[in-house]
């Protein structure tokens, strides 16, 4: 293999990288050949892990919150991620754009309307009837339990640790080397590439269902523009022609392709935000803004532990009901992104200290979250009909946007956009963000996983850098055309079941993090010594005392 790579012109370690590409390929074959059936193993697979072990990723989720706001506020909140005296790459602005872009920018616009809208609908709570206030109340604050803080802690808890181990103790840019006070030179044999190759490979798959999903959403946009066919060859194309934008983003590296692409693309999506503030229900939004937040934070915790012990038949047959399609979904859905992002979240924070890294990466994209499902979904919810009595006096315009979401929710966003002036202009700007969101996705994925695969933090060739960013179009694109919606659906129970090991391997962090804290100096590396009381003494103002410079913070 060394050879091959050799050959090929490949930075790479030979073993994870051919190993890796060879394991997707099967897979996609497989899959292609035989949809249903590996469908359904892995649907027993899932079944089976929601069912028995739910519970576990709910409890997990919370302790990693737990245990990140520690880190924060506790003594090594002052640890620079980095060298004692590195500092931030990026500025606060260019930091928060590139981590949100290439996080969750995609999921927002798809869900923006259609989350708050199925919750209103179908309230997943007991004793709740549809389209009441009630009903809006949840809908908000169950959209935001799951693309809020939680969320954020997912992807943030992995990349601090690939941060603090990477960047202070030199080690190779791979998912192993977290685990090094733990496996030690262990994380260089099999045992550490068989952990880089399982991250790698949930991470092809976790972003091929996500690049789906995003083709799915323009291409029912362009069909309520432009009265397009919304066919597996419109899907295609677009998946084509994104693709193609992310390999160029690739070409061009970090600092030129992604940073532009990252800016460019969260000032259209708050444009598009501000848009729907000034020509929507304004005042009612700006106080739906107010009110949502304190919504979140009084229900967060009630929800944070909701684990549906009491669906009905949940309580005789273990079954979990709603809650197992939706959150522990997207608990196990979203973990197998957290080594993409945990890396490239690691990558562009380099310098900072634990305290703003964790702080900065959890609280900045989940405000901007709490604000845009405040405009997006009490907007959409408005313009349904928001209670029985506002519904009734609507009378045969009541329930467009419901009905919308019943039918497609790709189509949810390009149905509201119905209500609001300017209808064609902003679907096409609507369409436009969901593409770049998606290009920017694509191509963060693509350089987490050439990273991945050769150890480095210096990019790759570029014909190294371009293979896997064609391969996760081709994962995407493949599965379309060929297995069809049977082959996403697969794709999404296969999902479910890497999440499982990601998801152990993501709790094994925290003591892997607890080992490398308690080495560190902290006297000596970030407060330096404390002057006694007697020095205070003798400084006078006719003969000024002395003070020695304290030593560098980290």
């Amino acid at each position: 293999m060394k050879q091959l790579a050799s050959k090929l012109g490949l930075k790479v370690d030979p073993a994870i990288f051919f190993i890796s590409a060879g394991l997707s390929l099967v897979f996609v074959i497989a899959l292609v050949v035989a949809p249903v059936t590996i469908g359904a193993a892995f649907s027993v697979g899932r079944s089976w892990i929601v069912t028995n072990l739910g519970w576990l990723f709910i409890l997990g989720v919370n302790v990693w919150l737990g245990f990140l706001i520690y880190a924060a506020m506790s003594r090594h909140g002052h640890i620079r991620l980095g060298k004692r005296d590195s500092r931030p790459e990026y500025s606060n602005l260019s930091w928060f754009t590139m981590l949100f872009a290439g996080g969750i920018g995609t999921v927002l616009m798809f869900w923006g309307v259609a989350e708050p809208i199925s919750h209103y609908q179908t309230p997943p709570l007991p004793g709740v009837m549809p389209f009441t206030i009630e009903a809006a109340q949840d809908a908000i604050s169950i959209s935001l339990y799951h693309l809020a803080l939680h969320t954020w802690t997912i992807f943030t808890l992995p990349g601090l640790a690939f941060a603090y181990f990477i960047n202070r103790y030199d080690l190779p840019v791979r998912v192993s080397s977290v685990f090094y006070p733990l496996l030690r030179e262990k994380i260089h044999g099999p045992i550490g590439k068989t952990i880089d190759i399982a991250s790698i490979l949930g991470t092809l798959f976790g972003v091929a269902v996500s690049l789906g999903l995003g083709a799915s959403q323009v291409a029912a946009g362009l069909s309520a523009l432009f009265g397009w066919s919304d066919s597996t060859l419109l899907r295609l194309m677009i998946l084509g022609s994104l693709t193609a934008v992310a390999t160029l983003s690739i070409m061009a590296g970090l600092d030129k392709g992604i940073r532009f692409l990252s800016n460019l693309n969260i000032g259209m999506a708050v444009g598009l935000m501000v848009f729907v503030l000034v020509f929507g229900s304004s005042l009612f939004l700006l106080r739906g803004v107010v009110e949502t937040f304190g919504l979140y934070l009084s229900n967060l915790p009630r929800l944070a532990f909701w684990n549906d012990m009491l669906h009905g038949e949940g309580m005789g047959t273990g079954d979990w009901g709603w809650q197992g399609d939706w959150t522990v979904f997207y608990w196990t859905w979203t973990v197998t992104w957290s080594p993409f992002i945990g890396l490239f979240v690691a990558r562009i924070s380099r310098g900072r200290t634990i305290r703003e890294f964790v702080f900065g990466v959890l609280l900045a994209p989940s405000l901007f979250t709490v604000i845009w499902f405040a405009i997006f979904g009490w907007q959409a919810m408005e313009m349904d009909g928001l209670g029985q009595l506002a519904r009734a006096a609507m009378g045969p315009a009541a329930g467009n946007i419901s009905s919308a979401v019943t039918e497609s929710v790709p189509l949810a966003m390009f149905a509201f956009f119905e209500e609001l002036p300017w209808t064609p202009v902003m679907q096409g700007l609507a369409i436009l963000i969901v593409a770049i969101f998606f290009a920017t996705s694509s191509d963060s994925a693509s350089l987490v996983v050439d990273m991945l695969s050769s150890g480095s933090a210096t990019a790759g060739p570029v014909r190294q850098r371009v293979f896997w960013g064609l391969a996760e179009g081709l994962i995407a694109a493949t599965l379309i055309l060929l297995a069809g919606e049977a082959g996403l659906t697969a794709l999404q129970e296969v999902i479910t079941v890497v999440g499982l090991p990601i998801f152990l391997l993501v709790c094994l962090m925290i003591p892997s993090l607890i080992r490398g804290f308690a080495a560190e100096d902290i006297d000596h590396v970030t407060i330096g010594k404390r002057p006694a009381l007697s020095e205070f003494d003798q400084n006078t103002p006719e003969e000024p005392a002395s003070v020695s410079a304290p030593a560098p913070k980290a």
